[in-house]
This record gives structure tokens, C-alpha cells and sequence, in this order.
């Protein structure tokens, strides 16, 4: 089977094709499936880093398409001329899958969207990454491809994987999940709410995941006179601005392997992630995974993840109201460990044993 891969995940060629790490990760499943595969992608600017990982099989297929942008009028017009090209090539190579395969939202998953509905008859799925919450506010662009995926009519032989489960949604809409961990990985961590606590905070340092929220939340609780640290793991252009706070309590790791980030959350005891939007926010799930209570705005399927609160706690964005609940569910430790236990058992139903599993139901 040939597989073709439409994405606007960027990549590198230096020592074997390389890609963002938990994007990897999951694709290495898709093509551990297939005999053949092409992805076409733009290709990445400057030096890799740690969140980089290669692809398992070495054989896989770059074709290389431009970058785009719709951020403002000079991109948007740049984007015009790139299009036949992107749009030739997405083609070229769509004629000759025996499955496609596109990711979701973005630019060249919109041109992919359109393109596909020229291959009514050729098996696709469409991993719609981004939040499919039918009431939130979403660019036009995001709306669109909704729209074009979840129409039968236009898109035949079709289906969309999206996160969460939601009411009043055409057939081909398949709620999906994702894992970062193996069944070897489950172990049930007693985590020890009694003493010094450690929130970690794991994501890119922008203002849509609120780095700054998640620290003034933290020096809160510090004021109210509890014991805590507060680990950030990631990196952004916010960066030289929040390590401007220079608190003790607080350390910046940057970007770090997925294990270290795995060690960071069995030592944990709470995840602070205020995010404006998340699609499944893997770091929820990896966190739960090994008992860290979640501490998460009520975007996208995160409500679900969290049981409603049953899980973790749904944050206001209000400080005031967010340190007192937190402050409250702190004070009782039976809770925090009737939350943390709870968390595993959710999360640890979704390994990437499981979501290969899911996979390969697709593929054939």
C-alpha cells in the first residue's frame, strides 16, 4: 500500500528525515502499515533541537512543497503564487496513493481538503488535530475544512478522526484519541501531597498556551504561604520575558527530550496548561498518565479528558477564583489523591499499543 501524507508539519533532511518529535512518533505508527510513503511537507529552516526525532523507517519520501502564511496581506499575496505549484504537487501525488492521509487544521490541509474531492473513490483520513467543538470561535480557514470533511456528499470514501465526542455530527466523523506511552509504560505513582509541591508547566512559551497566567497563579499560592515549585519545560519568544519574574520557586528547562519530560511528570504533582486552544492537548493525558492532576482551561475536548473536573480541576482564567479552588483542593489531600488515581486509570487506557491498534483499522 502506498501511503501519502499531506501535511504542513515542517521537516528536516539531516542524517535521515526528521520531524517534530510527538508528530513523529504517532506517524511512525501510520507507516509501520505500509509498504510505500511520500510525504509531502515543507522543509524546515535552521538547526534541529531536541524536540526533533528521525523517522523509524528510513525510507520515507519527502516531496517538497513551500511553506504558507495568511497572517497578513504581503503573506497572503505570497501564498497566490504559490499555490499552483503546492496544488500540482498534492495532486501528482494523490493520483497515485493507494490511501491518503491529511493533517488538520492548517494552510496546505485546506488546499489538501479541496484536492481530495478530485479522488472520490481512493480510501482517506483526515486527522483533524485542531479543536472540533462545533460552538468555538475558529479562523474561517479552520471552519472551512470542517465543513468540506464532514460533508459526505463532497467527500466520499472518508474519514475525519477528531477529538472528543460530540453531538449531531455527520457518519464519517470518527472520534479519536492519541497516546505517548506503551503499556509497558502503566505503573500506578502514589504521588505524596503532604509536602512540598511541584507544578510543571510543558509547552511552547507564546501567548496562546498563558506561561504568564500559569507563574502569577504559582506566586499566588506562594503568598498564601505554599510550599511549591514550579518547572517549565519548553521554549518561546516569551522566554527572556517571564524569566524576567526571578523567582527562586521557578526554573526555566527549555526544550527537553521526551523523557526528561516523562521523568518531569512522575515527579509532579500538578500540571498548570491555561491555553487559549488545544485540539487533544497531549500533555493532559501524559500527565494523568502517571498520576499529575490537571489544571486546565475548558477548551476542546479538555472537559471530557478531565471528567467534568472529576480528574482534575477546570480553570476560570479568573486568579482570584482559580487560587482559591486550587487552594482549597490542596488542602485536601484524600482528594488530590482520589483525583491523581482517578487520572491514571483514564489516561492509561490510551497506549500506543491501543492507538496502533485503532490505526491499523483504518489503513486496511
Amino acid at each position: 500500500m502506498r501511503l501519502v501524507v499531506i501535511t504542513h508539519t515542517s521537516h528536516w533532511k539531516d542524517d535521515g528525515l526528521l520531524a517534530y518529535g510527538p508528530y513523529v512518533r504517532e506517524m511512525n505508527l501510520w507507516y509501520k502499515h505500509s509498504d510505500e510513503v511520500v510525504v509531502v511537507a515543507p522543509l524546515g529552516n535552521g538547526p534541529t533541537s531536541h524536540i526533533h526525532s528521525p523517522y523509524d523507517r528510513p525510507d520515507v519520501q519527502l516531496v517538497k512543497i513551500p511553506g504558507v502564511a495568511l497572517t497578513s496581506f504581503r503573506e497572503s499575496i505570497k501564498t497566490l503564487f504559490k499555490l499552483p505549484l503546492i496544488a500540482y504537487k498534492i495532486y501528482s501525488q494523490m493520483r497515485k496513493a493507494d490511501h491518503i492521509h491529511l493533517r488538520c487544521p492548517g494552510n496546505i490541509g485546506l488546499i489538501g481538503t479541496v484536492i481530495q474531492l478530485l479522488f472520490p473513490k481512493t480510501p482517506k483520513t483526515v486527522k483533524y488535530a485542531g479543536n472540533w467543538d462545533p460552538q468555538s470561535k475558529q479562523p474561517w480557514s479552520y471552519r472551512l475544512q470542517k465543513k468540506i470533511i464532514s460533508n459526505t456528499s463532497l467527500s466520499k470514501n472518508l474519514k475525519a478522526l477528531v477529538y472528543g465526542e460530540w453531538k449531531g455530527q455527520s457518519q464519517n466523523i470518527v472520534p479519536f484519541f492519541t497516546a505517548s506511552y506503551k503499556e509497558e509504560d502503566i505503573a500506578t505513582c502514589q504521588k505524596d501531597f503532604s509536602g512540598k509541591l511541584r507544578f510543571v508547566f510543558v509547552g511552547s512559551l507564546v501567548k496562546g498556551k498563558r506561561p504568564e497566567y500559569a507563574i502569577r497563579l504559582v506566586k499566588r499560592l506562594i503568598k498564601e504561604g505554599i510550599n511549591v515549585r514550579l518547572d517549565i519545560y519548553g521554549d518561546g519568544i516569551l522566554r527572556e520575558e517571564l524569566e524576567n519574574h526571578d523567582l527562586e520557586a521557578i526554573t526555566f528547562h527549555g526544550n527537553q527530550k521526551a523523557t526528561v519530560i516523562q521523568q518531569a511528570y512522575k515527579e509532579a504533582h500538578f500540571l498548570l496548561l491555561p491555553s487559549k486552544s488545544e485540539g487533544w492537548p497531549k500533555v493532559v493525558a501524559e500527565a494523568m498518565f502517571y498520576g499529575t492532576i490537571p489544571l486546565v482551561t475548558p477548551i476542546s475536548c479538555v472537559p471530557w479528558m478531565l471528567g467534568q473536573g472529576k480528574r482534575g480541576l477546570l480553570l476560570s482564567l479568573n486568579q482570584e477564583e482559580d487560587a482559591k479552588n486550587i487552594l482549597k483542593m490542596i488542602d485536601d489531600k484524600q482528594l488530590c489523591m482520589t483525583k491523581s488515581l482517578e487520572g491514571q486509570q483514564w489516561s492509561q487506557q490510551y497506549t500506543l499499543d491501543s492507538f496502533e491498534k485503532a490505526i491499523k483499522t483504518l489503513l486496511v
